[in-house]
């Protein structure tokens, strides 16, 4: 017996049935704990759009199961994606029997599942490719054969589909690796399900990040929003202004992401179907650029003499707007996503307020005392900037609050959790595509099983016409650094994220609690065998792989 995952340039229609039902973005009580009890669809999580489980089963034989390219498949050994794919699944599907073990004298019966050949049949396999906004991730599973359609991008939809199989793999009474017969339908309800980690308030080693990135696709994500720098501390390794990590990190070697680590950040990212979104966060936020670069920074005043303290980017100065278009060449060539996030959010306006040069610039640019167009000014001369890189950008809300001209394929992204529908509403109605953060603030704990609140959340509970409701592409999971290294990071993190994974992914009628509890808590188990410290906040006793 064997399984054939097959990808093909077909095309498929899909009717979504959106339910009636509206999340309040402030209601954060929980009605009832939810009951542990079994599920219909086993493990699955994210939950497929459309998954029967029949009752036929088949084995897996450890001693001779493996995945590998079907003769007939337009890419093979030399595809490092799929290779490493392949690799990955096996260890995580077989490394606990095997090393105990088991099935090693065991000859395959008629009824064992011993291989999983992968059928690609596009021309071109993208093996060399990354990750992007458009790729497809659909697919279909009849039967222990996978189909793909809208074939794009190779990373994205094998890795979904090498996941899913995986968690359909469980042991039986006598401790067999065994898979149903399984009919699954599947696609992402939004593109953009992301993860937002900050590295500045904290550092966090490389292994953590990796290890992050690893549990993000096993619960689907496809978007690290790396926060990289801020107030406290500049980690990236500019190779162009070295002297920013030199004076800015925690310690100039230690505490600082080189370029070989950041490229490798992103090739084990790539491999797992993850988009790379560095965020470089202006005018505020920047305590940490100032100290290695001179000038850079507003200096501010007490009275009529300079205080020794500094404040946001200072927005009057040629040099200023030099540095930026250098810096952010670098970062063009270093992160290859399209999208760069630039922040904007929470400039504190007291330091210019008390600098009489920026005084006089205001009144000179004719903006008054209205200190939010000289916010809106240097702001377009950064998006200026960047447009010429010919990389696209992603904003925090504030910068569309503020009235700046954006380009017509900005991200604006909301994360204010007050008035937040009649935020999407006014930012979708003037066409800009949206991302929402607001109810997924992950550093915000609470005593309990707070994971049920990120999982009801609806996206698109705003008024707005479905035009508008098309435009709000995803949303991200927050964790920010203040309370969070990597001591606690993980366990914080996972499986509260998971709830916001399965919100993004599945349709929005799956709401249900007890089942959702059911899954996640073997989900959760599968995490912690694989060798993830998750929180202990949901029980686990169940057998899995």
């Amino acid at each position: 017996m064997f399984a054939t995952l097959k990808f093909a340039a077909l095309l498929l229609a899909v009717v979504v049935c959106w339910a009636t039902q509206d999340y309040d973005y402030n209601d954060a009580e929980i009605d009832e704990e939810p009951t542990l009890g079994d599920s219909p669809y086993g493990s699955l999580w994210p939950l497929p759009q459309k998954v029967q489980i029949s009752t036929v089963v088949f084995k897996l034989s450890g001693a001779s199961f493996h995945i590998f390219d079907a003769k007939a498949s337009s890419s093979g050994a030399s595809c490092r994606l799929l290779q490493n794919a392949y690799r990955r699944y096996d260890e995580y599907i077989f490394t606990s029997s095997r090393k105990q073990g088991q099935n090693k004298s065991k000859k395959a019966l008629a009824s064992d599942m011993s291989e999983l050949q992968v059928w690609i049949t596009s021309a071109d396999s993208e093996c060399d490719s990354y990750p992007s906004v458009t790729s497809d991730e659909s697919c279909e599973f009849t039967g222990m054969v996978f189909v793909f359609f809208h074939f794009s991008h190779l990373a994205d939809t094998l890795i979904q589909s090498l996941e899913t199989f995986s968690q359909l793999v469980y042991k039986d009474e006598y401790g067999a690796k065994s898979i149903n017969r399984t009919d699954i339908h599947d696609f992402p309800r939004f593109a953009h399900r992301g993860l937002l980690l900050d590295t500045s308030r904290h550092f966090l080693p490389i292994k953590v990040i990796l290890a992050n990135l690893e549990a993000m696709a096993w619960n689907k994500f496809n978007v690290f929003h790396w926060h990289i720098v801020d107030d406290p501390s500049f980690p990236y390794l500019s190779r162009t202004f070295p002297q920013l990590s030199q004076h800015g990190a925690y310690h100039p070697y230690t505490h600082v992401y080189t370029p070989s680590d950041v490229k490798m950040i992103i090739e084990f990212a790539r491999l797992r179907g993850i988009r790379v979104v560095p965020e470089f966060d202006t005018p505020g936020h920047t305590q940490s650029w100032g100290k290695g670069q001179k000038d850079l920074l507003t200096p501010c005043y007490s009275g009529a003499s300079p205080s020794g303290s500094f404040g946001p980017v200072n927005p009057m100065l040629n040099t200023t707007y030099d540095f930026m278009s250098m810096f952010f060449k670098e970062v063009n060539t270093v992160f290859p996503d399209a999208y760069v996030h630039l922040g904007g959010d929470e400039v504190d306006f007291s330091c210019w307020k008390s600098n009489p040069d920026i005084q006089k610039f205001m009144e000179q640019q004719g903006f008054g005392m209205d200190y939010s167009k000289l916010e809106s000014f240097y702001i377009q001369r950064l998006l200026d900037i960047v447009t010429t890189t010919n990389k696209g950008y992603m904003i925090w809300q504030e910068v569309f609050d503020n009235g700046v001209k954006l380009k017509s394929d900005t991200v604006v992204h909301v994360w204010m959790g007050n008035k937040v529908e009649e935020e999407l509403q006014k930012v979708t109605e003037a066409g800009f595509t949206t991302i929402l953060s607001a109810p997924w603030y992950l550093d915000y704990i609470s005593y309990g099983q707070d994971w049920q609140k990120f999982y009801r959340a609806e996206p698109l509970s705003f008024k707005g016409t479905d035009a508008q409701k098309k435009l709000v592409i995803g949303g991200e999971a927050c964790l920010w650094g203040e309370y969070v290294d990597a001591t606690n990071l993980t366990p914080r993190l996972w499986p509260r994220a998971s709830a916001v994974g399965e919100r993004l992914w599945s349709d929005r009628d799956v709401r249900d609690l007890n089942d959702a509890y059911s899954r996640l808590a073997k989900h959760r188990c599968r995490m912690v065998q694989a060798g993830q410290k998750v929180t202990v906040c949901i029980w686990c006793g169940h057998q899995l792989h």
